[in-house]
């Protein structure tokens, strides 16, 4: 058994039409969760025939004022295109100068997100977005950045994220009861 970025490599002698295919592409997804949006992976869990061949789709909804958080993704590049509706975008720059590069973009705009850099979408306007990203990996991985901060288990100490974000002991608190999940009041 071989495996290639970590994914099983079938025997081309018995690879089938439906390891190239997947249906959904335009079928709207539900966005009613806490950040308004949905990302649905056509990658190679969804299609089996990407495996080696570093390429990969999502297709993105968004509810009025929905987010895609803060997030990068550690093994590849992003260009998304706007379908429907305005969204505000940006990524910022690694050390030293953290510099935001943002846009506003409308249906037919591209803009790309390069490989390893934290990136947003944000949909600004009263009325349902939609958006395609291509990503430059059949597995482009995905970290958002408060999930992976403040909700890791176990904890990140509280000593190390109140110096870190030199932020009050009991906001780091909230913040990691919020992001595991645990509410304690």
């Amino acid at each position: 058994m071989v495996f290639v970025n970590g994914m099983f490599c079938k025997d081309p002698k018995l690879a089938t039409p439906e390891d190239f295919f997947v249906s959904g592409l335009l079928t709207p997804r539900s966005t009613s969760n806490p950040m308004g949006s949905t990302v649905t992976p056509f990658a190679v869990m969804q299609i089996p025939g990407l495996n080696t061949l570093g390429i990969s789709l999502v297709r993105i909804d968004f509810a009025p004022y929905g987010l895609v958080p803060p997030h990068f993704h550690p093994r590849a590049t992003e260009i998304l295109v706007v379908l429907e509706g305005t969204l505000d975008v940006g990524f910022v720059t690694s050390d030293p100068d953290h510099r935001l590069f943002t846009k506003t973009l409308c249906p037919g705009d591209v803009f790309v997100f390069p490989q390893g850099l934290i990136h947003f979408q944000f949909n600004e306007g009263k009325t349902d977005a939609v958006a395609i990203s291509a990503l430059s990996s059949q597995n482009p991985g995905v970290i958002t950045v408060a999930d992976t901060v403040f909700g890791s288990n176990p904890k990140i100490s509280t000593d190390v994220l109140t110096k870190a974000f030199q932020l009050d002991k009991k906001v780091v608190d909230y913040l990691q009861a919020k992001f595991s999940g645990v509410i304690t009041k």
